[in-house]
């Protein structure tokens, strides 16, 4: 009689545990497949870096977009998906159920914004650009373009990644990682130049020199057809052991800049300062373009020492010193202008 009393108990035991799994799995379906409101509006949900599961998943509960953070976290974890959510900006809603907001998380489909970078922008002007747009922190991104490590991981031996943010027009979510944005530009440099690089061999130049020069090309010209009679200057001053003289070098070595090079300015010893070093800059002083590389690496066959501005966006280019003063004289002394390209 006891043993089947004990019988009887050991089943009504498992039938319980039976209806507490059933009822347990079936309240765990449907909160999966529940939406936290059925009428709810379309939200913006930043998922920082950084951020843990249970972070996550706590705000998810806060903004109204679960009912049961507790739950969430636990089916996430039987999935596997416990550190493959993603940080960035999601566009979502409560009538969506917990099982598609996890899909969405884990898959990283963020929100985009279009952020487009010009030709000759410098890295501040980048920074800047990222900032304005809320995608990285000014501070941040211009501390990560300098950091040794990261320059040796792209084999970059200058004093910082100016030069190697290509010009483009990208995609990014708010809340990508800084170091993601960075990545993406200089990958798609490397992507970009990759072409060119053998052609720099029989040059005499290293690629580095050839992006440093690119830079200064893109920063004196906003012309396309004079990139490379631009380039077949410098590349003739260098050849000659003679200073590039080029202006936007020294304005790149001056701090805080106020927007008026004077004739001081000109004389100031800068490692950018291209009236007083010989040779090239340190590094590229801006980021530029595909065009202006590839007017230092096919220039155009000239033999030019100098240019002067117009005045109109164009410039004079000239032979001789004799033949560019007075070129001086007509565009840049009469009105009172810095004179460019004086030896």
């Amino acid at each position: 009689m006891v043993n089947i009393t004990r019988t009887r108990l050991v089943f009504i035991c498992i039938g319980l545990f039976f209806l507490v799994v059933v009822f347990l799995s079936f309240g765990f379906g449907l909160f999966l497949l529940s939406p936290a409101d059925k009428e709810g509006a379309e939200q913006v949900f930043i998922v920082k870096e950084g951020s843990s599961l249970k972070e996550v998943a706590g705000d998810l509960e806060k903004r109204g977009l679960i009912t049961n953070k507790t739950l969430f976290v636990l089916w996430t974890r039987v999935k596997g998906f416990g550190k493959e959510i993603r940080a960035g900006e999601y566009s979502l809603r409560p009538t969506m159920p917990p099982v598609q907001l996890l899909e969405i998380l884990r898959k990283g489909l963020v929100i985009l914004h279009p952020v487009t970078i010009p030709e000759g922008f410098t890295r501040d002007q980048i920074a800047d650009v990222l900032a304005a747009k809320s995608l990285a922190d000014r501070k941040r991104f211009l501390e990560l373009t300098e950091d040794k490590a990261l320059l040796r991981q792209h084999g970059i031996s200058g004093p910082n990644l100016e030069g190697y943010l290509f010009p483009d027009t990208y995609h990014f979510s708010r809340g990508t990682p800084t170091l993601a944005i960075i990545d993406t530009m200089v990958k798609r440099f490397r992507q970009v130049a990759a072409p060119l690089m053998e052609k720099t061999q029989g040059m005499g130049m290293k690629f580095e020199e050839v992006v440093t020069l690119a830079s200064i090309v893109e920063k004196e010209t906003g012309r396309p057809e004079e990139r490379p009679l631009i380039a077949s200057v410098f590349l003739n001053r260098l050849r000659l052991g003679m200073r590039l003289e080029s202006d936007p070098t020294v304005i790149y070595g001056i701090e805080n800049f106020d927007g008026d090079l004077k004739k001081k300015d000109l004389a100031q010893k800068t490692p950018y300062n291209t009236y007083v070093i010989s040779g090239l800059t340190p590094g590229p002083i801006a980021n530029p373009g595909l065009e202006s590389i590839k007017a230092v690496v096919d220039p155009a066959k000239t033999d030019y020492l100098y240019f002067v501005s117009r005045n109109d966006g164009s410039h004079h280019f000239s032979k001789t010193l004799a033949e560019h003063n007075r070129a001086v004289e007509i565009y840049q002394k009469k009105k009172g202008k810095t004179p460019e390209k004086t030896s």
